[in-house]
């Protein structure tokens, strides 16, 4: 069945309930905030907490915005006046003073008053049973100041559980939000906490400190129009006698303040954001009551096991079944694109394995739930650990780990070598896939509530092992194709409403990393809207100094933190939350619109049009409120600016009734089966997938059974099955680039979705990172490659959705991401004057003027303060700052201009170049791969660079010494920019040298350019030829 959140149930039932009656349905409205109904004041009438544009908030929401938030209407912002009953604030005083109800304004207590109607009694007990197993009625007090206390009651004894409630009911009481003075009758309030935490917010938005932001806002400013004025005063004062350098020159500098432009913008409004996970708990995860926390189905995509070690691969898989979720709500399909029999008995290892490692897990809270890098790590294990047998268990444990990685070496050692009539299986019969380009799909569902259970006899998460079918002939767009077979095998075999996306590398590092997506996801009003939510990729392995800037924390410390304030980050791949509707290319859906105030002011009579309006949002209002598809009704979403009806997750019909067509259905029935036809053109010929797609909440069609899934699993997974389809050009992964995570989320953005950033205390994933200088510039060419592709499609963001919901400063961003490999040709152009400078004795800029100081002064000053400014904000080391500045012209000096080259050749001329790598034998030590030398053609731009502003120095410095004290001052204008140069190239310079037998690279490199400068000098002293001490006098040779 499918999963709903507890706030759309209790929206669905209001609605049912009260369906008959005419009088009270401004009453079940939802609140837009927690999800609960509104309910009533004293007096019956209809609870309106704004009074002008009557914004639907319950009052406990109301209450706690007024006492804890901004006191301001989420929707027209305008001050909250305070109501009969509540609370006083300041500033109340400034309202009107006719609702001076002092004397029982803190008298907060159940109501259940005799003058209430009868049937508004029983509707206010059915919503609190709905909440309360026992069904008692609940303070309004207590539902709206449970912010000050975090976390449930599982986690504490009963006496420290009864003191920490007694302090939150003292601090209310402080507050004016509790009576004092119960009389001794009311139950205890310990239920009333649990449930004013259920109904505080899930997350909240925490915005950078404005002493930390308006400074960086102002330089961004300041800075903005100094390089206005520098860029004019540069080009107005030309260097006639470099004019092709000066030209050349300004030319780049204009393009850097464009790409500054492209880059820095997008980060006017960062934001941090923190979630609430006992919140999560107490509201889906009730006692006595079903789960119901959203189930969510993870893809792990590998393509060789060689490539890609399985034990790499088994670690991942271990996390994500070992993770802190329902196991019934957690399924993971691993993609083997490969078709590797290594892979599949790696898989049946890992699945044995995982029978004990996943209790053992869960019993002692361990982190991380790798066992690999859980054994590895370096710290007291046996800290907050209080288990007796907890010492015992894990020596075993790592004992059977250490048999399980013997095991899976021995596959590896096995599959080296493969036999001449290919690769058999345990029963005898021939490995399907023993020819990778030209083999069946192939599915085996490992564990599960079908499967092996654990050894404490506890029910796993499923697994999942799925090789699409691959023919010659067909195009399968490599790994956006992979996870597109991906999204229909689980549809059809789990359907889950959310998809977590890993690679075959990033283990979960937080085991409670599902539940911080979920808070985002499962918000009643803001979760509709998401697309996804992106988690920071870490990763594990750098060296210390991270040479290469591996870790990009730049990016995804600052950049991704000023996209969230914005539309939403990038996706980037991996560590990613995906809603499945946006996956499928459905508009997201819109928000109600402000009811018009001026209907309610005229009687029913007085306006047909009026009327119509009215009765058309009541309408518009019940569809809104049956959510989760909790009733069998029918809706309508968008998809591709077209509307298509579409069923809730109810039962919607047989798959007989989908093959045999319009039989048996009502003339309404039947038009809607017609444009659902229509989804066989984009969907595909599945009408198992069809149906599952019509279902927004998840879960799948009754009257199936496994065997049946199973066959339209390989349906779903057949080469053929896309074709005239629009798998990768509006649903699922986008085809089309190399890098197809930039082209998804783009594709979502341009529809209206929002994505969040979640960055929570404990990283949620890890990975690994090559730290290998030639394979760190092969993963940043493959980056680029993909950009620039994006860039010759038709998907560009500089002429894509301009019809679409993309936020101005979004597309900047989006911009920046398909342009940025071709900032590497004025950039090579740009390291590659400093040294002509020095060579030729010109200079770029004509005259050093006290203006042009001037300028060069404020520009540089301004360049510093912005990145001083943006580290601070951040929070990140100066050290990650300097090093992504490096990689920055390394890249793009190298693997950036590569890429701009060989996309216009793969796009315009339609030849795929490739760039080979020669390895040497790595050495066996700690970050040994740091100093493995690979050469390959990327290495040949950036040495070539050194080697150029060298030479230059070593010029530059004699032809100063031969020239006398005059020369010494252009000389330094020009020493400056050559050693900015050097000084950016360094870490590719150590690279480029390895060990050196230790020696440290700066040393020789500083060796070199004095030795140089210093044999000049010699020469230019000439100690050893005698001095003349007067003119010369030798023949001229010239007959007189």
């Amino acid at each position: 069945m499918a999963s709903t959140t507890m706030a759309a149930g209790f929206g669905s039932l209001a609605v049912d309930e009260n369906r008959g009656s005419s009088t009270h349905q401004s009453s079940t409205k939802i609140c837009r905030v927690c999800g609960d109904k509104i309910g009533q004041k004293e007096n019956g009438q209809p609870f309106v907490a704004c009074h002008v544009c009557a914004f639907p908030v319950c009052r406990p929401c109301y209450e706690y915005e007024r006492s804890e938030g901004n006191q301001c209407c989420p929707q027209c912002n305008t001050r909250y006046k305070r109501h009969k009953g509540s609370p006083r604030i300041s500033g109340d005083e400034e309202d009107d003073s006719d609702q001076d109800d002092f004397d029982d304004e803190f008298q907060i207590k159940n109501r259940k008053d005799d003058s209430h109607p009868q049937h508004e009694n029983e509707e206010y007990n059915n919503n609190n049973h709905q909440w309360h197993p026992n069904g008692q009625a609940f303070s309004v007090a207590g539902s709206t100041a449970g912010k000050d206390l975090e976390g449930d009651k599982e986690i504490y004894g009963s006496e420290e559980w009864k003191e920490r409630v007694e302090k939150w009911k003292v601090r209310q009481e402080k507050r004016g939000l509790v009576s004092n003075d119960n009389g001794g009758n009311d139950p205890p309030e310990e239920d009333d906490y649990l449930l004013a935490e259920a109904r505080q917010p899930l997350w909240r938005k925490v915005p950078i400190s404005s002493s930390l932001i308006s400074p960086y806002r102002i330089v961004i400013v300041l800075r903005f129009f100094i390089l206005a004025f520098f860029l004019r005063f540069r080009i107005l004062t030309p260097a006639y006698d470099a004019y092709p350098l000066w030209l050349i020159s300004v030319i780049c500098e204009v393009w850097f303040a464009f790409s500054w432009i492209l880059d820095q913008f997008p980060k006017w409004f960062p934001i941090t954001r923190e979630t609430y996970l006992d919140r999560l708990s107490l509201r889906f995860e009730r006692e006595g009551e079903p789960n119901q926390l959203g189930a969510v189905d993870v893809f792990v995509s590998t393509v060789d096991p060689l490539k890609e070690p399985p034990i790499i691969t088994a670690n991942t898989v271990l996390s994500i079944l070992a993770v802190d979720y329902p196991v019934e709500k957690v399924c993971c399909y691993v993609s083997d694109d490969g078709a590797s029999m290594l892979l599949f008995d790696s898989l049946s290892e890992t699945a044995e394995f995982a029978r004990r490692w996943v209790p053992f897990c869960k019993k002692h809270n361990v982190e991380p739930r790798a066992p690999e890098f859980y054994f590895n790590e370096k710290i007291d294990y046996l800290k907050d650990k209080v288990h007796p047998s907890f010492v015992k268990e894990r020596r075993a444990m790592k004992r059977e780990y250490e048999e399980f990685k013997v095991r899976i070496n021995a596959l590896v050692a096995k599959a080296q070598k493969k036999p001449e009539e290919g690769w058999v299986m345990q029963d005898g019969t021939p490995w399907p896939g023993n020819n990778t380009r030209d083999h069946p799909g192939m599915i085996q569902v490992y564990l599960g509530s079908a499967g092996a259970l654990d050894v404490d006899g506890k029910e796993l998460p499923r697994l999942v092992y799925v090789s699409r079918e691959k023919r010659p002939g067909y195009q399968h767009h490599k790994k956006a194709g992979a996870e597109n077979a991906l999204v229909r095998v689980s549809a059809v075999l789990t359907n889950a409403p959310f998809i977590l996306n890993l690679d075959c590398d990033h283990y979960i590092n937080n085991s409670k990393a599902m539940r911080e997506a979920m808070c985002f996801l499962m918000d009643p009003q803001f979760g509709k809207k998401l697309c996804y939510v992106q988690f920071p990729q870490r990763f594990d392995g750098i060296d210390r100094h991270d040479r290469y800037a591996n870790r990009n924390v730049v990016f995804f410390d600052i950049n991704m933190l000023g996209l969230d304030g914005l539309q939403g980050p990038v996706y980037v791949g991996t560590g990613c939350v995906f809603n499945r509707q946006a996956l499928y290319g459905y508009d997201p859906p819109v928000s109600e619109k402000r009811p018009k105030m001026t209907c309610d002011c005229w009687p029913s009579w007085c306006c047909c049009c009026c009327r119509g309006s009215r009765k058309k949002s009541k309408k518009k209002g019940e569809k809104k409120g049956l959510l989760g598809g909790l009733l069998y009704g029918k809706k309508k979403k968008k998809m591709m600016g077209k509307n298509y009806v579409k069923k809730g997750s109810a039962p919607v019909f047989d798959l007989e009734e989908i093959e045999e067509g319009l039989e048996g259905y009502e003339e309404l029935e039947k038009s809607s089966l017609m444009s659902q036809k229509n989804f066989e053109k984009r969907f595909g010929q599945s009408p198992v997938f069809i149906a599952s797609t019509l279902m927004e909440n998840g879960g799948l069609p009754e009257g199936t059974n496994s065997t049946s899934l199973i066959k339209e699993a390989i349906h779903v997974i057949s080469c053929g099955y896309e074709e005239k389809t629009e798998w990768g050009k509006e649903i699922g992964w986008i085809y089309g680039s190399v890098t197809e995570d930039i082209l998804t989320g783009f594709k979502m953005h341009c529809r209206g979705w929002k994505s969040v950033y979640c960055v929570p205390k404990r990283p949620a994933f890890k990975g690994s990172a090559p730290i290998n200088l030639s394979d760190r510039l092969h993963q940043v060419l493959r980056w680029a490659l993909g950009s620039v592709e994006i860039f010759l499609s038709r998907h560009c963001p500089l002429w894509y959705g301009y019809g679409g919901k993309l936020k101005w400063l979004e597309r900047l961003a989006y911009i920046n991401t398909i342009v940025y490999p071709f900032t590497s040709i004025p950039l090579l152009a740009y390291c590659t004057i400093p040294a002509v400078c020095l060579l030729t004795g010109k200079f770029i800029i004509p005259t050093l003027s006290n203006l042009t100081s001037v300028w060069f002064l404020a520009l540089f000053l301004s360049i510093i303060a912005t990145g001083v400014l943006e580290l601070r904000w951040s929070g990140v080391s100066i050290q990650d700052w300097w090093r992504n500045e490096q990689f920055w012209v390394i890249g793009g000096v190298s693997a950036h201009l590569f890429a701009v080259f060989q996309g216009l050749l793969k796009v315009l001329a339609g030849v795929d170049t490739n760039f080979t790598v020669t390895a040497k034998a790595a050495e066996d030590t700690e970050f040994g791969e740091l100093y493995l030398f690979k050469w390959t053609t990327l290495l040949i731009p950036p040495t070539t660079l050194i080697i150029l502003n060298m030479v230059g120095v070593v010029a530059g410095v004699s032809d100063a010494i031969n020239n006398g004290y005059g020369s010494w001052g252009p000389l330094f204008g020009k020493l400056f920019f050559a050693f900015w140069v050097i000084l950016h190239l360094y870490p590719f310079l150590k690279g480029l040298m390895g060990r050196q037998n230790r020696t440290p690279t700066i040393v020789v490199l500083w060796s070199i350019l004095l030795a140089s400068i210093f044999s000049l000098v010699w020469v230019r002293i000439d100690p050893f030829l005698p001095k003349q001490t007067g003119p010369v006098l030798k023949q001229c040779g010239v007959e007189c």
